[in-house]
């Protein structure tokens, strides 16, 4: 299920320059407010939680994960250069497995160890807020990393989609219509967060037992359909 020339072929899309600097941008901001509300209010848990939550979790991590998800296989169907892929004697659900490890695993570096660092200056860990966000990053990152290449596996306006359910729907509903939290990816994370953290710091309106759940099956269904609608791309060959 993981093939090594599609993962290096992917990372290669996902780090060249240009997009390198994109995914860095987000992490570094999130470092500079951390240093510039340590040195201005010094260490507050709340504080911390506030900037974790407001920024890293609702904000930076889905961004990342549009970025890394849409571009593990958006360009190439855009491009046409998927062909080379679809041509190989490589099982197409194998492809979208390795390119989902891939933009996991650059959802992950460029989300989660920023939010640690960040918190580790906010307030040194206190009371678990940066442990707890980090987790959350880490789960987050991987539904994001599904959901975003199933959107550039059926769309070639998959950035656009995947921008609008970051800010409008992540950002704006989940924040301010309570129907709407429980069909969030922020939501979920924060329940395994609020496991972790002591104290009322970190909320989340969805139990952790149904955030699991719906994490897994989010991750799982999403990964499955960007298999089946890449089956569906025909070769001119294969017509």
């Amino acid at each position: 299920m993981y093939d090594p020339t599609v993962a290096r072929l992917t990372y290669r899309a996902l780090l060249g320059r240009r997009r390198a600097l994109i995914l860095g941008a987000l992490p570094l901001l999130l470092l500079v407010i951390a240093v510039a509300v340590r040195a201005l209010a010094g260490a507050d848990d709340q504080t911390a939680a506030n900037v974790l939550g407001g920024f890293a979790l609702a904000t930076m991590v889905p961004i990342i994960g549009v970025i890394a998800g849409t571009g593990a296989i958006g360009p190439e169907i855009d491009d046409g250069s998927v062909v080379y892929l679809l041509s190989k004697p490589v099982k197409r659900p194998t492809i979208i497995f390795t390119k989902l490890i891939v933009a996991v695993a650059v959802t992950m570096v460029f989300s989660a160890v920023p939010t640690l660092i960040a918190g580790l200056i906010l307030n040194g860990n206190g009371q678990q807020v940066a442990v707890a966000y980090t987790v959350a990053a880490l789960v987050a990152s991987i539904a994001y990393a599904a959901l975003f290449l199933l959107l550039g596996t059926v769309s070639r306006h998959a950035v656009v989609f995947g921008l609008v359910y970051a800010l409008v729907w992540e950002a704006l509903f989940g924040s301010l219509v309570p129907g709407a939290r429980t069909l969030s990816v922020q939501q979920w994370s924060l329940a395994v967060a609020q496991k972790i953290a002591d104290g009322n710091l970190v909320t989340s309106d969805v139990g952790l037992a149904t955030a699991t759940v719906l994490l897994a099956a989010v991750t799982v269904l999403a990964t499955w359909y960007a298999g089946q609608k890449l089956r569906s791309l025909k070769l001119a060959g294969e017509e």
